[in-house]
């Protein structure tokens, strides 16, 4: 398939690994109808992206679109998502992530509109790992550029959620961007549960959270985190 459409192998492994995790977003209802984009950067600083209007569930490799960081094409294969630029930002603020999600979790997004707290740590493996969610950012503008947070908060966190949108998952490839998904979500899911059930948390205490948050040098952990950063904890996020 590469030689055939004069993709590079690199090319042609992005192009069919998009259409797999599009397939899987949609499988797990993170992304439904054509909501949602997905991108991945090409060591030549191109990045390959879900075209406008796709159907992220049933994605052709040969269908996908090829631009550079200004968001235009460098081929004559279709229109990019209206909202690349949301993909733009992140790379320019993270250069070392190489995929970027931007998908609608359901647990996630109503956890927005109800006004909760995604920071709160509950989940001990959220803490080891990401920290958790800085609050959300409003959602973008009509134009589809990124909301004016949006910056400021993917330079401290590879997770984040726009009030009454959709999150944004940046990765150092698309597993890594996906798994992020999986987790925000499956914590979101947890928190909605609680709430329903008591209507209300209570987060692990203070010197949990600490000693949670020195294993991450044992176990080799050097990614973002959100509680060590404080990421979200104040104006600047």
């Amino acid at each position: 398939m590469a030689e055939r459409f004069g993709w590079s192998d690199e090319e042609a492994r992005l192009r069919n690994a998009i259409c797999e995790i599009g397939s899987l977003c949609y499988q797990r209802s993170y992304i439904v109808g054509a909501d949602g984009n997905i991108s991945g950067r090409l060591s030549d600083g191109t990045m390959i992206i879900t075209p406008a209007g796709a159907m992220k569930g049933f994605l052709s490799p040969r269908n996908l679109a090829h631009v550079d960081m200004r968001g235009e094409s460098v081929d004559d294969g279709p229109k990019c998502s209206s909202e690349v630029g949301i993909h733009i930002v992140s790379y320019e603020e993270r250069p070392e992530m190489k995929a970027v999600l931007h998908c609608h979790p359901p647990h996630c997004v109503a956890m927005t509109v109800a006004g909760i707290d995604l920071q709160v740590p509950i989940i001990p493996e959220i803490v080891v790992t990401i920290g958790g969610i800085p609050p959300p950012p409003n959602p973008p503008p009509p134009t589809h550029a990124p909301p004016p947070a949006h910056p400021a908060v993917v330079r401290g966190a590879d997770t984040l959620v726009m009030k009454n949108h959709g999150s944004v998952t940046v990765g150092t490839n698309l597993l890594d961007a996906y798994k992020k998904l999986d987790m925000i979500e499956h914590t979101a899911r947890i928190l909605w549960l609680a709430h329903a059930v008591r209507g209300g948390i209570d987060p692990l205490p203070d010197e949990a959270v600490q000693k949670l948050l020195e294993t991450r040098n044992a176990l080799g952990l050097s990614t973002l985190n959100t509680l060590e950063n404080q990421c979200g904890f104040d104006e600047k996020g």
